[in-house]
């Protein structure tokens, strides 16, 4: 039997764990915290503009189960906002229960509360990893999808302090990268000014302490535009801090654009308190996550693994990486679909078997190559790319590989004959 040891509960973590156990394999995640899911616990969007076309790419590739569980824990869907067309809300608050059900279902070990602090290795090979506890965790190969912010020293060396995020480096210790513990030296990306890392890109407002026609208008469509006076705006400089650039957008920083995920989430990286006081229906607002969301947020990008296309991380033998450590592709849905590939590709490695390299005919597999030329030309460290807008929704644009059809989509993949290529048992 195959043994996949899975590093990181997000939404990589969990796209390769469950890609893992559909090929056949023993799956073990570990997970730092008490809950999957990491910022997944408080993002909510999927689908808007081409995440639309990659998440259906992933269900006809066979990689589908995680999207489809989103999918019925959807608030909203076909929800448009500035810059962004039917996008899809889950519910921050059932999503998690939901996934680990999903997990469960497909037979994967589940051990929450499992720092990963060490790595053993042999001959280039690693062997087990090392919890805080001492506990050898040993496998055949190995997913790294522990994501790139924190600890807490990060956030305040190149941001604006610990925000008391929901990765909660406090409480159950820092990120621990697996590859540079193992020796890997990775990139840092950057910020358009060059300085290293890049700000979170929202902020989540109790639903509760806003005025009641901004929380009725999100109950009914969704999202909610609302206009800020002038001599309260903070400018635009703040949204190139931001991870998420595809919402850098003039009409980002001229209105307090909301959507409804159970939070109501704030699209900026963080806002004043007293000035988000000083706006109308915001009287009362208050900060749910980040809990210093007025001054800060978690600083990313600052751990990105060399690697291949199959997603092997670069100088060692059995290490395939997903999520923001393979890139600054950033999303859920990027999260998702590279950790779904790295999972299946340990699997194959295990077994002898070629890897999977998904074709640029894919959005997916374009954006995965694009971006790994990108990052190692050095010219993608101070970009990040993303699906759903900025630098590479027009490459797909360009490219005609955006589309809602779902008929064409599931003919593109079945030209490249990978219909269903994720649910072969390879074991």
């Amino acid at each position: 039997m195959v043994h996949v040891v899975v590093i990181g509960g997000g939404w990589a973590g969990t796209g390769a764990a469950v890609a893992a156990a559909q090929a056949g394999a023993k799956v073990t995640l570990l997970e730092r915290t008490d809950m999957l899911l990491g910022t997944g616990l408080v993002g909510g969007i999927m689908r808007n503009n081409g995440r639309f076309t990659a998440a259906e790419e992933s269900i006809c590739l066979g990689a589908g189960d995680v999207f489809q569980e989103i999918d019925r824990n959807a608030r909203h869907t076909n929800v448009d906002f500035p810059g962004h067309r039917h996008a899809t809300l889950y519910d921050v608050a059932r999503i998690e229960p939901a996934i680990k059900q999903l997990l469960a279902s497909h037979g994967v070990e589940i051990r929450t509360k499992s720092r990963v602090r060490d790595v053993r290795l042999e001959a280039g090979r690693i062997v087990g990893v090392v919890l805080e506890n001492d506990e050898v965790v040993r496998g055949d190969v190995f997913v790294e999808a522990t994501g790139s912010a924190g600890p807490m020293g990060n956030c305040a060396k190149y941001g604006n302090g610990c925000a008391m995020c929901i990765l909660r480096c406090p409480t159950f210790g820092g990120r621990v990268s697996i590859a540079a513990k193992a020796g890997v030296e990775e990139f840092i990306g950057r910020k358009s000014d060059g300085t290293f890392g890049a700000m979170s890109g929202s902020c989540k407002l109790l639903k509760e302490s806003l005025g009641q026609e901004i929380v009725e208008l999100l109950d009914r469509t969704g999202a909610a535009v609302v206009p800020i006076p002038e001599a309260l705006r903070k400018g635009e400089g703040i949204l190139a801090t931001k991870a998420c650039q595809q919402y850098a957008l003039t009409e980002f920083a001229e209105n307090i654009i909301l959507l409804d995920t159970g939070h109501a989430k704030l699209m900026s990286p963080f806002y004043p308190l007293d000035l988000l006081r000083k706006i109308p229906g915001f009287e009362n607002a208050r900060y749910e996550d980040p809990y210093s969301g007025g001054m800060g947020n978690s600083i990313r990008y600052l751990a990105l693994s060399p690697r291949d296309n199959a997603l092997k991380v670069d100088g060692l033998e059995n290490l395939f990486c997903g999520g923001e450590k393979a890139g600054p592709l950033v999303g859920h849905t990027e999260a998702i679909i590279t950790g779904s590939l790295a999972g299946n590709n340990a699997v194959r490695f295990a077994l002898g078997l070629d890897p999977l390299v998904l074709p640029e005919e894919l959005a997916i597999g374009d954006a995965i190559a694009y971006v790994n030329d990108q990052v190692r030309n050095g010219e993608g460290l101070s970009k990040k790319y993303t699906f759903s807008g900025s630098v590479y929704f027009q490459r797909m644009k360009e490219k005609e590989l955006y589309t809602t059809d779902l008929e064409a989509i599931k003919a593109r993949v079945d030209s490249c004959g990978l219909t269903g290529v994720f649910k072969v048992k390879l074991v």
